[in-house]
């Protein structure tokens, strides 16, 4: 049984000086590593209420290297759970393993703890609410700003005061302890408050986009069944059709609301549930995953221990209401006595939005913090690479990435844009365990281990051929850095990696992936009103301390040094983990194609009771398109993990998540309905609908193949070599004499002059028609028609040059220096033209091409 834990990569990660630290006085605090203490308060951070100097401690820390106590030996062995004890917290079930475990730096003398550990002087028990916290920050500085949306400022002490009156007017409106409430408006405070009140209710809220598509406001509302419907007029004739609950619209109640009392509410039973978060349906229909305040509360301490964060930050929020990452960020925020700054626009739903104007909003707010989903990172990739001499995101200290595959060499090549004064962490998690479960810091990674070799993903890289991307120290055929690494657990988490067996696979246990499951504090009761989902999704474990873990349904890879690499979806690939991870590599070397901006390797029903892999990509600028990729692609995969076609597409269809959207991807065109050009084996096509005439297949429209093609191009190169040969006699009379020349010699000269006419008629062929062979190799544009330019004078050269020596007088010298400047030193470049074609490699580090 091995487990993965808070580890540190093994070999050379680097240790990076904890910042000057400050008082602590977060109700949420967990150990940490002394530091200097500060000297003064820092320009423009310090906030009323609060003394100067006298914050949490704000450290910067690289890779894993304050992961804390180990959790997966090469040997085996008992493990730890991860965590820290902060003045008498009490908690912990783990014991010490048997293994060669070691503290993470910074770490060291830190205990273990487990789910009932407890914050310092807060009473953050079992029984407590996640809301409590904040609570405990309203109390301590009421005049800290804890909400920031556009030009409104809430205090800490104005939030808790409206979330008190709304908390009373909601159980007179018939919200009883532990009932369920919904909150769908528009985003601005009144979220923030609705959602406080529904806890400090002691009922559990729902969030909802409001602006969601109307089948499925409907579904959730009908299958949730809310007591009580939170939002605003505008919003009122829609939601209250859907629900048999009251609805309490806060703009046309405020008088009411305002009347009721603003002090604290009595203590309520047993803290229960918390939330109902409804999944994004990437892969099924949407289920309502419960999150429990015990969860959430393990969650708090785990972003405080692995983010640092503290009063002093400004967190931003532009995520969606209905998804996890939005109770994440407020969580993250109140609860650490931190600004929650929210965004007026949603840069995940709104595709209008800018990332120009994100980065705009967290410049001019001052954030600290920030998470993106994939493809707004992505985007945030390709704007700060445009803007250049821009100062990236001056002031934030830490950015995370989720919901997605995120690649390594995409990862580093963002920090590098973002400089080593920004962390940055691919995480992740899922809503079923409490938003985030792992995190991964590509600035530890060992310099000379296997990921921190070269970017290029494209085939051989070494004279002799050698495929260096192919085979890695566990044996997984992955190009280098075309994989994504999520590292290691939060703090209270546990990861397997599971085998068919459903038992827990040993380190370094070779290239086919297992099911990615999760136990810990975060792992929720399952999913509100479906008894088999859960049953399905929950499962008993005799090897998890808890006894309980959450089947993800992604696909992993537990490395030899600890470290989880996340493969994908299993879920969409009846064929098993094997199928999926195919899929995943051929996802992984189609992204490294220079000219591939995004790409999704499906398994669909091509035909009835036939399911293959296709792979559907955006291709940009020059050097992609389907025969291109197709050829990419068989150079570099075995035959049985091959796409069947190769779909170009406009743009991938996307959840309201931000993800890919497998479920809207179109069919290749069916058999015999080719367009354009297509290969056997694997297909290629254009994208289209069902049925519809976009796309292709082999059949009638199959283009030549590779041998007809050089056959064809012999002959058009022989028949102009023919007319060359007759041109010679009219431009060059003379030139051809071979009179006094004795045998064999004068046999050899004439041969010559044939060999001449064929390599310029070669040479016109490719001029006319080579161009595109060229281009299929996936080099830049300036370098793929210089290199065409080249291979064209190096075949056409020789007839000019000869019959010109042979025509000119030996002492003619201004005419012989000009012959030689003319060709043989513009054929010495055009070679060296093709040795940089051969010799180059994409850098996706530099370029974000990979």
């Amino acid at each position: 049984m091995v487990t993965v834990r808070q580890s540190c990569p093994r070999g050379r990660a680097r240790v990076w000086r904890p910042r000057a630290a400050r008082g602590r006085s977060s109700a949420c605090r967990l150990a940490s590593p002394p530091g200097p203490r500060a000297v003064g308060p820092r320009p423009g951070r310090d906030r009323p209420g609060r003394s100067p100097g006298t914050g949490p401690p704000r450290r910067a820390v690289s890779g894993q290297s304050r992961a804390g106590v180990r959790g997966a030996e090469h040997g085996g062995g008992r493990n730890v759970d991860a965590g820290s004890t902060d003045g008498g917290g009490t908690g912990g079930t783990g014991t010490a393993g048997t293994g060669t475990g070691w503290a993470g730096v910074g770490r060291t003398g830190a205990g273990a703890a487990g789910a009932g550990a407890t914050g310092a002087g807060t009473g953050t028990g079992e029984g407590t609410g996640i809301h409590r916290l904040f609570e405990a920050h309203a109390r301590r500085a009421p005049a800290a700003v804890a909400l920031r949306f556009g030009d409104q400022r809430l205090t800490y002490g104005e939030l808790d005061a409206r979330a008190n009156r709304l908390a009373r007017h909601l159980l007179a409106a018939g919200l009883a302890p532990g009932g369920l409430a919904a909150v769908s408006m528009g985003r601005g405070p009144d979220i923030l408050v609705a959602l406080l009140a529904v806890l400090k209710a002691g009922g559990a809220y729902l969030p909802l986009e409001p602006a969601g598509p109307d089948p499925l406001l409907r579904r959730i509302l009908a299958e949730a069944a809310p007591a009580v419907v939170v939002t605003h007029e505008s919003h009122r004739v829609r939601l209250a059709d859907a629900t048999a609950g009251a609805v309490v619209c806060l703009d046309s109640a405020a008088g009411a609301i305002a009347a009721r009392s603003a002090e604290p509410l009595p203590a309520t039973a047993a803290a229960g549930l918390a939330c109902v978060v409804f999944t994004s349906g990437s892969t099924g229909d949407p289920k309502g995953a419960m999150i429990e305040h015990r969860s959430l509360l393990a969650a708090c301490r785990a972003w405080q221990q692995v983010y640092e964060l503290s009063p002093d930050d400004r967190i931003l929020q532009s995520a969606t209401l209905e998804f996890d990452v939005f109770t994440g960020d407020w969580v993250r925020a109140l609860c650490s006595g931190a600004t929650l700054v929210m965004a007026r626009r949603n840069f995940t739903l709104d595709r209008t939005a800018g990332i120009a104007e994100l980065v705009e909003l967290a410049v001019a707010e001052g954030v600290t913090v920030l998470e993106l989903n994939l493809h707004n990172a992505r985007r945030l990739y390709a704007h700060l690479r445009s803007a250049a001499g821009s100062p990236g995101l001056p002031g934030v200290r830490l950015l995370t990435v989720g919901a997605d595959k995120w690649y390594l060499d995409e990862q580093s090549a963002l920090q590098e844009l973002l400089g080593p004064e920004v962390r940055l962490l691919n995480v992740y998690g899922t809503a079923e365990t409490c938003v985030d479960s792992a995190w991964f810091d590509a600035r530890g990674l060992d310099p000379d281990g296997p990921d921190a070799g070269g970017l290029d993903a494209s085939g051989p890289a070494d004279d002799d051929g050698a495929d260096t991307g192919v085979d890695d120290a566990d044996g997984n055929r992955t190009a280098p850095r075309r994989r994504s690494l999520i590292g290691v657990a939060f703090p209270g988490t546990r990861l397997y990696v599971l085998g068919p067996d459903g038992r827990p696979l040993p380190p370094g246990h070779g290239p086919v992936p297992g099911e990615i499951a999760i136990g810990g504090s975060g792992v929720g009761p399952g999913y509100l009103g479906r008894p088999g989902a859960t049953a399905q999704r929950f499962r008993s474990a005799d090897f998890d301390p808890d006894g309980r873990i959450h089947l993800t349904g992604d696909l992993g890879r537990l490395r030899a040094d600890g470290l989880l690499e996340f493969v994908g979806r299993a879920d969409g690939f009846p064929g098993g983990p094997a199928r999926a991870a195919a899929a995943a590599e051929a996802e992984a070397v189609l992204g490294a194609h220079p000219g591939v901006a995004q790409c999704v390797v499906a398994e669909v029903e091509t035909a009835p009771g036939r399911r293959s892999l296709v792979a559907y990509v955006v291709v940009t600028g020059e050097g992609a398109d389907s025969w291109t990729l197709t050829t990419h692609l068989r150079e570099r995969l075995p035959l049985a993990q091959l796409p069947e076609a190769v779909v170009l597409l406009p743009s991938l269809p996307r959840t309201r998540a931000g993800k890919p959207d497998r479920r809207a991807l179109p069919l290749p065109a069916p058999d015999g309905h080719a367009a354009g050009h297509t290969l056997p084996g694997p297909r290629s096509a254009k994208g289209g609908r069902p049925g519809g005439k976009a796309g292709g297949r082999p059949g009638t429209g199959e283009p030549p193949s590779p041998g007809a093609q050089w056959l064809a191009g012999s002959c058009l190169a022989v028949a102009l070599g023919l007319l060359t040969s007759l041109a010679t006699f009219v431009l060059f009379p003379g030139s051809t004499d071979v009179v006094g020349i004795p045998s064999p010699w004068a046999g050899l000269l004439r041969l010559l002059h044939i060999c001449e006419c064929l390599s310029f008629g070669a040479g016109v062929v490719v001029l006319l028609a080579g161009r595109p062979a060229v281009r299929r190799l996936g080099r830049s544009p300036a370098l793929t028609t210089a290199a065409h330019l080249s291979l064209v004078w190096l075949l056409a050269a020789w007839w000019p040059q000869d019959n010109l020596y042979r025509t000119s007088r030996a002492t003619d010298w201004p005419r012989q220096v000009a012959l030689v400047y003319t060709f043989n030193v513009t054929l010495m470049l055009a070679a060296l033209v093709l040795v940089r074609f051969v010799t180059w490699r994409a850098r996706p580090a530099r370029d974000g091409k990979g």
